[in-house]
């Protein structure tokens, strides 16, 4: 049981229109008297590839859930990430070493195809490890089973009996979703073959199902053969797994994405099949790549955890994919700056919200409520247009430019300032550095950087931010330009080589009037 909730807490949760407690109160009306037992809580993987962040965006989001019902009811939760790792091998992503290797041990169970990477015991052992490094990163709670482990040992037996018992009954849900030639090999419960371990796809008949055993030709001799699907000598086929798992786990919430909406449906009648009521869940919206198409562990395009976190914190990953999960979005480099900017945005306005607004913002489902004080006078676009214009990869170089700006911070009292830097220096090693290309300036906006310079020549070296901000504004206004956008523009494309840009104000004071005029003296120069 968690702790029960403050009064003023759990009132404002359950007035919140946020989409965690939205879903929560699925699970309140489920249970109105309360579950007996903790409120289960799943996420599943097939780790068949590399995981990405689609994977730890079902754990993030499903924690998210898992929170807001702890915060409505006191309620004790579980949360279970489950591997599909018996799944047979169908096909070789392309984005994996040992290409040969792999073809060779196609179609048997995942977690007994050897590791590409000679890591791991398996492939699935390789991909379950990488999936669990990330969650513990994180900090989620989560109890990690694996198929391979629960068939083993028994957990599935009683369900898969049941599975034999209502064999017709399931056939009747499944087989009209088919096509034909699909029909007739089609079989709920794969059987794996005691001589070459692969999980086949091949008709059975049930013999017993007390005993859970079942018959079938044998692929390798064309024999009829007798086995046992219990204690993992078989695996189910995974919309029938799938209603397994709800069932002989117990489980109560799982989300799925918006592409398995059918396997939703069809689990769900196979569920009921079984004397079990499906789970609750919502479907959220497939994540998209720069091209717009859906990422694919398979093809390996999209981003994985990893690249995230080369580039910026992982709460900024989590912030990213709370937002609109109904919404098809891009996940790619691109959107990496405005994202951690954001995130800080929301997280630095957070102390001083009235509970009720705290509770719709992001950074509070984010952290799982427990929201940590933040002190960021800098942002990340900020710091991406120092390293840009400063052309060094040096941090401590970097680190003198800040404390002009910002003298009370150092790496000891800002350490989120120095991972920052950090971050900056990669994106813009990695995404930036190719793509800037200084303009030179056009008669009109020749004559506004002459005038801005003047201006900055006036101020004091140590000028604030919002002093240099007001001279960049009269510049453009004398100039003419309308919308004073123009302006901002036209020095983001002449002095930092980019269309988009931050506040010069705040730029300038970081760089150094001296250094920010040296740049209109080039960008004068190139004019000429």
């Amino acid at each position: 049981m968690t702790d029960a909730p403050a009064p003023d807490l759990r009132t404002a949760a359950l007035a919140s229109k946020a989409w965690p407690y939205e879903e929560a109160r699925k699970l309140i009306k489920r249970w109105p008297d309360g579950k007996p037992a903790a409120m289960l809580f799943q996420t599943g993987y097939g780790p068949s590839g590399l995981p990405h962040i689609g994977t730890f965006t079902e754990v993030a989001r499903t924690s998210m859930v898992r929170n807001a019902y702890e915060e409505m009811t006191g309620g004790a939760t579980r949360l279970v990430a489950f591997s599909d790792d018996m799944d047979g091998l169908r096909k070789v992503p392309d984005n994996l070493p040992e290409q040969d290797m792999l073809r060779a041990h196609l179609d048997l169970p995942l977690s007994v195809v050897p590791d590409p990477f000679g890591t791991h015991p398996s492939f699935a052992a390789h991909n379950n490890a990488r999936l669990r490094a990330f969650l513990d990163q994180f900090g989620f709670q989560y109890e990690f089973i694996a198929a391979s482990d629960a068939y083993a040992d028994g957990r599935f037996d009683e369900a898969l009996k049941s599975i034999l018992r209502h064999y017709d009954a399931i056939m009747g849900v499944m087989l009209p979703t088919l096509g034909e030639e699909r029909r007739k090999t089609y079989s709920p419960i794969f059987p794996i073959h005691p001589a070459t371990g692969k999980v086949l796809q091949v008709p059975i008949a049930v013999v017993d199902a007390e005993a859970g055993l079942v018959a079938y030709t044998d692929p390798e001799t064309g024999e009829r053969r007798e086995q046992s699907v219990l204690g993992g000598q078989a695996k189910c086929q995974w919309k029938v797994d799938w209603a397994m798992r709800w069932v002989a786990l117990d489980v109560d919430y799982e989300m799925a994405g918006k592409d398995l909406i059918d396997s939703v449906v069809q689990s769900g009648k196979i569920a009921r099949v079984l004397g079990a009521k499906p789970p609750e869940g919502f479907n959220y919206e497939m994540f998209l790549d720069e091209a717009g198409a859906k990422i694919s562990k398979s093809k390996g395009n999209g981003l994985t955890i990893e690249q995230w976190l080369t580039y910026a914190p992982i709460e900024s990953l989590a912030f990213y994919i709370y937002r609109e999960p109904k919404k098809a979005r891009a996940l790619s480099f691109s959107v990496i700056p405005r994202a951690v900017d954001e995130y800080y945005q929301f997280l630095a306005s957070y102390p001083t919200q009235p509970i009720e607004q705290q509770l719709g913002n992001p950074v509070h489902h984010v952290h799982l409520g427990k929201v940590p004080a933040v002190d960021m006078p800098l942002t990340f676009g900020l710091l991406l247009n120092l390293v840009s214009v400063a052309m060094t990869e040096d941090k401590a170089l970097l680190w003198r430019y800040v404390q002009r700006y910002a003298p009370q911070v150092s790496p000891a009292t800002h350490p989120a300032i120095d991972r920052l830097l950090g971050y900056a220096v990669a994106y813009f090693r990695d995404f930036v550095a190719a793509t800037l290309a200084r303009r030179a300036p056009d008669a009109r906006e020749r004559a506004a950087l002459a005038d801005l310079d003047a201006r900055f020549a006036a101020l004091p070296a140590d000028a604030s931010a919002e002093a240099i901000q007001n001279e960049v504004y009269e510049a453009g206004k004398a100039a003419g330009f309308e919308p004073l956008r123009d302006w901002f523009k036209a020095l983001y494309e002449t002095l930092l080589g980019s269309s988009q840009g931050p506040r010069m104000g705040s730029f300038a004071a970081l760089y150094g009037l001296a250094e920010t005029r040296a740049l209109i003296a080039e960008a004068l120069a190139h004019a000429d």
